[in-house]
């Protein structure tokens, strides 16, 4: 039997809207899906992580691959890798929790997710369920929608500690092989690009700066010429190679004014600015405030 696969968008199916603003202020949201198959979407980059248990049969084409999904599934993916997702039926169905980076690491400075071997790029981000892993799954989303809603101080806490529960039930299985491979240049290039540029965190002193700060820089590094490299980097992300430098120096700026007492000068140099006016400009530019404010603000809410 044949049928015909059209390439979805989610949206929530109860009554809350999926507000970006409020994803953005508490680092998380969580809903189920219930989505009608509807006209064709290009890819689109998402600017957070996602954790979806998808229980119709469908397509994901993500990255450099198809990814056939025949049976219920978690799905993993990060805010670096364009999707979309093909529904073979009427709907797509399921629960999705989206998250930031910042929400997930809050008080632990540990490796990035991009790190992770399930939302690192060139992974595979679909893990096939038997019926008890689909229980339990299904659980584990049941638990962080109904925290949501709750008045829980520590709620936060909660929602990680159901998320890397999620998270270690697919470390322990093997991902699943089905999916076509395509021999894709500017994937492998993208890819290599990312890695490099996560292995330059976290910064550790703030007496070594970062060693690679520009895209000629990086390009260099890889041994292929900065024009492609960029081409590469937009075309299969959707963002150019400085955007990408530029949020992780911020993320690891953030971090670094957080958890250590570094002076702005300390962690200015450590990120590789050769004056600290020079940062102050940069982080104002990227976050709205200054370094200073930024400190002062984590500081009080660390007391609060």
């Amino acid at each position: 039997m044949t049928h015909t696969a059209a390439p979805v968008t989610e949206r929530i199916s109860s009554h809350q809207d999926l507000n970006p603003q409020e994803l953005k202020l508490r680092g998380f949201k969580a809903y189920e899906v219930d989505t009608a198959a509807g006209p064709s979407h290009a890819y689109r980059r998402r600017d957070f992580y996602k954790v979806a248990l998808v229980t119709s049969s469908c397509t994901v084409e993500y990255a450099d691959r198809g990814i056939e999904i025949n049976g219920p599934s978690l799905m993993f993916a990060n805010p670096h890798i364009p999707y979309s997702i093909e529904v073979h039926g009427d709907r797509l169905t399921g629960f999705s929790c989206l998250f930031t980076e910042a929400f997930m690491k809050e008080n632990d400075r540990s490796e990035s997710l991009q790190q992770s071997p399930l939302f690192k790029v060139g992974g595979t981000p679909i893990f096939q369920l038997n019926d008890e892993q689909v229980a339990y799954a299904k659980g584990i989303f049941g638990k962080i929608l109904a925290e949501q809603e709750s008045d829980y101080l520590y709620k936060g806490d909660l929602i990680r500690t159901y998320l890397q529960l999620l998270i270690h039930e697919a470390l322990r299985m093997q991902p699943t092989e089905s999916f076509v491979q395509h021999k894709n240049a500017s994937s492998r290039i993208t890819a290599l690009f990312l890695e490099l540029l996560e292995r330059l965190f976290p910064v550790e002193s703030p007496s070594q700066a970062m060693p690679l700060k520009t895209a000629q820089e990086f390009a260099n590094q890889l041994g292929v010429h900065v024009n492609h490299l960029n081409r590469s980097v937009k075309e299969v992300t959707g963002k150019p190679t400085t955007a990408h430098i530029a949020e992780r120096v911020i993320s690891e700026a953030k971090a670094l004014l957080h958890h250590t007492s570094w002076s702005t000068a300390e962690v200015a140099y450590s990120l590789g600015f050769e004056y600290p006016t020079y940062f102050n400009n940069f982080f104002k530019k990227h976050t709205a405030t200054t370094p200073l404010a930024f400190r002062r603000d984590a500081e009080r809410v660390m007391e609060a």
